[in-house]
């Protein structure tokens, strides 16, 4: 049912916590399904996001799909990380069974609210 990949970001998570003075945060969640993500973002000067932490509460697609978004946008410019899209997530685990393509969505959703928090957008 799961890749490889989904079960490595399951059974041993990258980048798992929280982060005191963190630059931007995002918190995201799914009443539907019950996953919460909340992705802590620290940026440096030159834009870059040189660290990144997850805390997530859900099932393995959700706590796999945190894990690598976490690696994917961690080195890259804000301007970067906004881009990626479920798909990019999707594909860095190898897939993921269609009915749990969501948590994907919210890893890339939770990205993107704490890079506009960090912008001073949004809520």
């Amino acid at each position: 049912m799961y890749s490889d990949k989904v079960m490595d970001h399951f059974s041993n998570p990258r980048n798992v916590g929280s982060m005191d003075n963190a630059d931007g945060i995002g918190e995201v969640g799914s009443a539907s399904c019950g996953d919460m993500m909340k992705i802590f973002i620290k940026v440096n000067d030159d834009k870059v996001i040189e660290d990144i932490k997850f805390q997530t509460y859900g099932c393995a697609s959700a706590i796999a799909s945190s894990s690598i978004a976490t690696e994917m946008i961690k080195g890259m410019k804000i301007e970067e990380a906004l881009k990626v899209t479920t798909k990019q997530i999707v594909d860095a685990l190898d897939g993921l069974p269609p009915h749990k393509v969501h948590c994907s969505v919210l890893a890339a959703d939770a990205i993107k609210k704490a890079i506009q928090n960090y912008l001073g957008e949004g809520d």
